[in-house]
C-alpha cells in the first residue's frame, strides 16, 4: 500500500493564519470566546459522537481548544482528549487553556494531521472548522486507521450554498477562507465528499442558509471500501 505521508514536508511557521499573527500581537493569550451560535454547534458536534465515559477522542484541527470543554464532559475524568493542531502559535493557546482548566486528561500535539504519529485507538473524531483536514485524503488516510471500527466521526465547516439569495454569503465565506491556513482548500458545495469515502450512515445537516454544514457518520470496518 502506498504511504500517502511520503514526501510531505511542512514549515510550521507558515501554518498559522494571518489573522492569528495579528491577534497574537494585540492580545495574549488568544481570546477565549466563541460566538453564541458556535457554542451550540460545538455541543451538537460532540453530542453526535455519542461518546461514553472513559472513551478516547481525537479533536483534529483543535485550534485554541474551544471544543475541549464539551469533549472533557463527555468522556469524563477517566477518558482522554487528544487535540492535534498544526499551528505552533495556536497550539500554545490550546495548551494554556488546558493549564487554566487544570485538565489532566487532555493533551495537545502540535503537528500536521497528514503525518502526525498517534498511539492507540480512539472512539471518536471531531473535525470542527478544519477543512484542511476533512478535505485532505492524506490526512484522513493517516487519522482514520486509528479509529475503532464503528467509531463516529463528525465534521463541521463552511460550504457554498445552492439556496436562492445566498450569493452574497458565498462571496463572504470565500473571502474569509482566504484568511485561513495556506493549505485550506477552496469552498465547494459538498466539502465532506472526501471524508464520506471512509464512512457509512452519513448524515449531513446545513446551517446558516446552507453556508455551513455538519456531517457525521460511522467509520467503515477495516477492509471495506
Amino acid at each position: 500500500m502506498m504511504d500517502l505521508r511520503e514526501g510531505l514536508k511542512v514549515d510550521y511557521n507558515e501554518q498559522t493564519p494571518p489573522y492569528v499573527h495579528y491577534l497574537a500581537r494585540l492580545i495574549r493569550p488568544f481570546p477565549n470566546f466563541d460566538f453564541f451560535f458556535i457554542k451550540s454547534l460545538r455541543e451538537a458536534a460532540v453530542d453526535a459522537l455519542r461518546l461514553q465515559q472513559g472513551n478516547r477522542v481525537l479533536d483534529v484541527g483543535c485550534g485554541p481548544g474551544g471544543t475541549f470543554p464539551y469533549l472533557v464532559e463527555a468522556v469524563g475524568e477517566y477518558g482522554e482528549v487528544v487535540g492535534i493542531e498544526i499551528s505552533p502559535e495556536v497550539a500554545i493557546n490550546a495548551k494554556k487553556r488546558i493549564e487554566v482548566r487544570r485538565w489532566s486528561n487532555v493533551q495537545v500535539v502540535q503537528g500536521d494531521a497528514r503525518t502526525v504519529t498517534l498511539n492507540g485507538e480512539f472512539d471518536g473524531l471531531v473535525l470542527f472548522a478544519a477543512p484542511d483536514v476533512y478535505a485532505s485524503p492524506q490526512a484522513l488516510a493517516n487519522l482514520l486507521p486509528h479509529l475503532k471500527d464503528n467509531a463516529l466521526v463528525v465534521a463541521f465547516g463552511a460550504k457554498l450554498s445552492r439556496r436562492r439569495l445566498a450569493g452574497a454569503f458565498n462571496l463572504l465565506f470565500q473571502s474569509l477562507m482566504k484568511l485561513s491556513f495556506s493549505s485550506t482548500p477552496a469552498l465547494n458545495h459538498e466539502p465532506w465528499s472526501v471524508l464520506e469515502h471512509w464512512l457509512v450512515e452519513v448524515h449531513v445537516q446545513e446551517y446558516f442558509f446552507g453556508c455551513m454544514f455538519m456531517a457525521s457518520g460511522v467509520k467503515k470496518p477495516f477492509g471495506r471500501n
